[in-house]
């Protein structure tokens, strides 16, 4: 995984955030079915059965905005490194040969400074 690139890794950990959340998701509505069956009064089952039905719809789009995130992070990852990989890089040469006269100039001034 070490060589791997990072929106592989992102779309693999947006994988396992989306299957927890629905797992847990998943348990909540039975949870609330669960109460619904156990529940003494009509009103009152029909409320757990409201509530699980809107905590599993809440689940998936919350699981659906987390999986776009990080599709749109991993793509535009994807896209910062293909154009970083094509732009050239024969800046840093031309610096380090007109970086050195320069030096030597200033560790003349200092000595002609110490002699003073």
């Amino acid at each position: 995984m070490a060589d791997a690139d990072l929106d592989v890794v992102i779309r693999q950990l947006a994988r396992q955030l989306h299957t927890g959340l629905m797992t847990r998701a998943k348990e909540r509505r039975d949870r609330f079915n669960g109460l619904a069956a156990k529940a003494k009064g009509k009103e009152t089952g029909e409320r757990f059965k409201m509530l699980a039905k809107a905590s599993m719809e809440q689940a998936t789009a919350a699981a659906k905005r987390l999986q776009m995130s990080a599709d749109n992070v991993a793509d535009s990852y994807a896209r910062a490194m293909r154009l970083a990989a094509s732009t050239p890089v024969s800046v840093k040469a031309e610096k380090k040969a007109k970086d050195k006269p320069e030096k030597a100039g200033k560790a003349k001034k200092a000595k002609a400074k110490k002699a003073k």
